[in-house]
């Protein structure tokens, strides 16, 4: 009995072991990803937030993506990458379904924290997962 006491207290009051490091990455590097030249197909280009954006005809709506990857065996950096690319994928398809060319002011949103970059994205690689967060605005833009 006191060995099982012993353990709880000792179980409740150690830190939590879960990591959560982030990890920025280049959406230019995840965009020259083989597998983005694949499954994006450049219907929709992708515009965060401080880079320059041609001019927008017409905003057509905003959403916010929470993709996961599985991380385990993997670098983080490869990891969020491929969870960035499941981001953009699922940007792509809510902007096609609202007739939008483009996604401009993307920000990486992480727990509802809102980054801002004009280069880079925000992800957090734990030790079985890894996940990113973006939201955007769908839009129309000339070509």
């Amino acid at each position: 009995m006191k060995k099982a006491l012993l353990l709880l207290t000792l179980t409740a009051a150690s830190p939590a072991l879960a990591r959560d490091t982030v990890v920025m990455i280049k959406l230019a590097d995840v965009m020259a990803l083989p597998e983005a030249k694949q499954k994006l197909d450049g219907s929709v280009k992708f515009y965060l937030d401080g880079q320059k954006t041609p001019k927008v005809a017409k905003t057509l709506g905003n959403d916010v993506t929470n993709k996961k990857t599985n991380a385990v065996g993997k670098t983080d950096e490869f990891a969020c990458k491929w969870a960035a690319l499941s981001a953009l994928i699922a940007l792509q398809d809510g902007a096609k379904k609202n007739g939008a060319n483009a996604v401009v002011n993307v920000t990486s949103y992480y727990k509802k924290v809102e980054f801002k970059s004009a280069t880079d994205i925000e992800c957090h690689a734990g030790t079985m997962v890894a996940g990113v967060a973006l939201k955007g605005d769908y839009a129309t833009i000339g070509k």
